[in-house]
């Protein structure tokens, strides 16, 4: 992880030092036509956020249209195979996030699509955490406490996610290992139904994204025991990280833009380096920040590396986990 964040701050100081050679090659990019951003989920989630702020500084910095389109369906996928269908010569980006570049294609059978063949790493923009919760009603303070109840219970330790096959779903079997309690995950379907048995006290633990569960957890609604970042989380500084609280674990997702296999390289290369310089404008990363994600500047070479440090950790507690949707 801290490997991951010096490559992030590195590549943000080279882009400060040479902010006029790089917004002079930006500015002077151009497109055949304009852009089209595709999002596999419904607008209002982390991903359309980060794909409408971004696209929004990134239209100014190329000089065409870009526009943000919504192909909702099958966890992401239809979205993967829209794009992974485009042909030469038209302007199409994914937004895509490790339920589609990682564990897809190692949980389903025949999802239409490889993310090392069929794309290419434009630009990661995003990073978020995770947090384990429990309602603001339970007995249960601190992760020590959870723990000890999941010992002593074990046949209810019951963990809600937002969907099966998530990261979500694959970091709480990560704790579950690490603390030495088997439990059961049960998937939702979305956030907010988890959220709102959470709450009920329907499901007595959540692990979800942080940037979900913050708004909450201020509200006084849900009780947030451990974020999965390095530090604590700066809307949250009375939360714990899991490290703090006994539990040595750290672990991340992300939000990136993706290029089909057609897309030339040189266009790729451009739009890479266009997207790390949007992202490391003050407006943009604030834009980020305040929807509780954490802003990333990387360009297509670096991406390539942060892909290949998360799929180090991911790729093995995923097939580890035997999980596998047989359709």
């Amino acid at each position: 992880m801290q490997a991951i964040r010096t490559l992030c701050k590195t590549l943000a100081a080279a882009l400060a030092l040479g902010a006029a050679v790089g917004t002079a090659q930006a500015a002077t990019a151009k497109l055949d036509g304009p852009l089209t951003v595709v999002v596999g989920y419904a607008p209002g989630g982390a991903s359309d956020r980060a794909a409408r702020i971004v696209a929004h500084e990134l239209q100014h910095r190329l000089g065409v249209n870009i526009i943000v389109e919504n192909k909702t369906g099958a966890g992401g996928r239809i979205a993967a195979n829209y794009v992974k269908s485009t042909p030469k010569g038209k302007n199409v980006l994914l937004l895509g996030n490790p339920t589609l570049m990682m564990s897809a294609p190692l949980i389903y059978k025949n999802i239409g699509y490889d993310p090392q063949k069929d794309f290419k790493p434009v630009s990661m923009v995003t990073e978020y955490r995770f947090g384990v919760a429990v309602s603001a009603s339970s007995p249960i303070k601190d992760l020590a406490g959870l723990i000890a109840w999941g010992k002593a219970h074990p046949e209810q330790f019951n963990v809600g996610v937002p969907a099966t096959g998530s990261l979500p779903h694959f970091f709480a079997l990560m704790l579950a290992s690490k603390i030495g309690i088997k439990g059961q995950v049960i998937g939702y379907r979305g956030s907010t139904p988890l959220l709102t048995d959470l709450i009920g006290n329907s499901v007595p633990v959540a692990i979800d994204t942080y940037d979900v569960q913050a708004p909450q957890h201020l509200g006084g609604k849900i009780r947030i025991l451990a974020t999965s970042g390095p530090k604590r989380e700066t809307l949250t500084p009375n939360v714990p990280t899991f490290t703090e609280a006994g539990v040595k674990l750290q672990a991340y997702g992300w939000g990136g833009f993706f290029a089909p296999a057609s897309m030339p390289d040189a266009t790729v290369q451009m739009l890479g380096k266009a997207i790390a310089a949007s992202v490391a404008t003050p407006a943009v990363s604030k834009q980020i920040e305040q929807s509780n994600l954490i802003p990333v500047v990387a360009d297509a070479a670096k991406t390539a590396q942060l892909l290949q440090a998360f799929r180090a950790q991911w790729v093995p507690v995923v097939k580890n986990s035997g999980y596998v949707v047989e359709k």
